[in-house]
């Protein structure tokens, strides 16, 4: 199927707002659904790409030409752009396409991606019935369809319905897969893959498809297949509207898991320390072995962090909104932050590159009465987390600059400012902080600075009387360091 068929398909009322008659003419290989600003590791060359436009900021001309730029990279046939969300196609979109030569189409607010996506691949599959082919069958047999529909009546889960759904296509290599690249399921034929390996670019000419149902940036479904003509395109699409229909129900019945987590965490919140046997009545209810240990883990994204969580696989766990607890088995061989690190930027590019993505781990609770202090723990170590260390655990806030991080920056302020008095940050500032970098040694302070000694002995004589402390006791040299670390 080529652009200028979709384009000129009943009902769809796709408006063309740039591009040349040979661009027009490629094929489509496939459709991607995204509003990440930076989609190029999902697309495939050949794609159709279709975005709500919900990361587009009014006025901001590079982020429309920095996503146009990506789509054209990944060797994108055509954007089609929704209406819905801004009323309007923003001329900066448009003026990026004709700079990369990216047809660009307007879909109405009345036209769903749904629509769109079918549209391609009903086209497509009429295409492929003409062909010469090994395959015979281009849709999901009835049998097959029935099978299916008692598999989710009685509660199979994805594994056995991608199983039961591919079985009869022969030794087909499909894989369904998270954004942050976790397996949930894959054909007995498909090799295991890493979630790294599942985030790289598909091989050349496979298949990704996107399974339509409600999710977070981080645990979007799609299914993909390495071969391309292993599948026909409606068959695939077919599996992905059995898998959405599972994923929804699968949604619906979560809510109890999801309350039991939230009840828990919120009973180590409280003001008063819940009693032993309730928290272990809850540990239960929640899932969690009984005895521990345990350890509480509190994110900025509750949504990050279920996923990072299921990445562990086998580990009992129950989250709460932005925290969770998480059983620690003792015969394990890593601990979860080490396990989780690699995780979390592949967490990262799934969502927003502006989102404040961090975790914090707290140390091991033996039993229920230490789980209010793991969390305590695992809060001061998020807040300790940054850009460069997005993971941290609180074991490993093992010195006082780090220490300090998980201070809140407006006590830190407090205290720095306090703490060196008049100082600025002029010339009696940086003779402090080389005076402390090399261990109140007078000779190396003169010698790094360029000066006399005398005059170091001058500057640190006006600091103390400045700061009123004394640099020969320990605990005010540890106090002005401190104090360097938070100004």
């Amino acid at each position: 199927m080529h652009v200028l068929d979709l384009l000129q398909s009943d009902g769809l009322g796709l408006t063309l707002l740039w591009g040349e008659e040979p661009l027009l003419g490629q094929d489509i290989s496939g459709v991607t659904a995204t509003d990440l600003e930076d989609p190029g590791r999902f697309l495939g060359p050949g794609e159709l790409v279709l975005s709500g436009l919900v990361w587009w900021t009014e006025g901001d001309p590079a982020k429309a030409d920095r996503f146009v730029a990506t789509l054209a990279e990944a060797g994108a046939t055509a954007l089609l752009a929704g209406e819905e969300t801004h009323g309007r196609i923003p001329d900066e979109l448009v003026a990026a396409c004709r700079a990369h030569r990216l047809p660009l189409a307007a879909v109405p607010a009345t036209t769903s991606f749904r629509a769109v996506t079918e549209a391609v691949y009903l086209r497509q599959w009429g295409d492929l019935s003409r062909r010469p082919t090994r395959h015979r069958v281009f849709a999901l047999p009835e049998n097959v369809r029935g099978e299916l529909s008692r598999l989710l009546e009685s509660g199979a889960g994805p594994a056995e319905l991608l199983d039961r759904a591919c079985a009869h296509l022969g030794r087909v290599s499909c894989y369904l897969l998270t954004a942050s690249g976790r397996t949930v399921a894959r054909t007995p034929s498909a090799p295991p893959l890493s979630a790294r390996q599942a985030v790289a670019a598909p091989p050349r000419g496979g298949v990704s498809l996107r399974v339509e149902a409600e999710s977070s940036p981080y645990d979007a479904w799609q299914l993909r297949v390495p071969d391309p003509d292993a599948a026909p395109p409606r068959v695939l699409h077919e599996i992905a509207e059995v898998l959405a229909q599972y994923r929804d129900g699968r949604r619906r019945r979560a809510a109890g898991d999801r309350g039991a987590g939230q009840e828990l965490i919120a009973l180590l919140e409280g003001e008063t320390a819940a009693e032993p046997g309730v928290l272990e009545e809850a540990l239960g209810a929640a899932g969690l072995p009984a005895g521990g240990p345990y350890r509480v883990l509190t994110a900025t994204s509750g949504d990050a962090l279920a996923e990072a969580l299921a990445h562990l696989d086998g580990v009992p766990y129950a989250v709460g909104g932005t925290a969770a607890v998480l059983y620690e088995d003792p015969a394990a061989d890593s601990e979860p932050a080490a396990r989780l690190r690699p995780v979390w930027p592949l967490l990262q590019a799934c969502g927003d590159p502006r989102d404040d993505l961090r975790l914090g781990i707290g140390a091991p609770a033996a039993g229920t009465q230490e789980l209010r202090a793991s969390l305590s723990q695992a809060r001061f170590a998020l807040t300790a987390a940054d850009a460069e260390v997005p993971v941290r655990g609180v074991e490993q806030l093992n010195t006082l600059t780090e220490l300090l991080a998980g201070v809140p920056s407006e006590v830190r302020s407090v205290f720095g400012a306090r703490a060196l008095g008049g100082l600025g940050d002029g010339t009696l500032r940086e003779t402090l902080e080389v005076f402390l970098a090399n261990n109140c040694s007078w000779t190396r302070t003169a010698e790094a600075l360029h000066l006399h000694v005398n005059t170091v002995h001058y500057r640190i004589d006006r600091v103390e009387a400045l700061t009123g402390r004394d640099l020969t006791r320990l605990d005010h040299k540890a106090d002005l360091y401190a104090a360097l670390r938070c100004g």
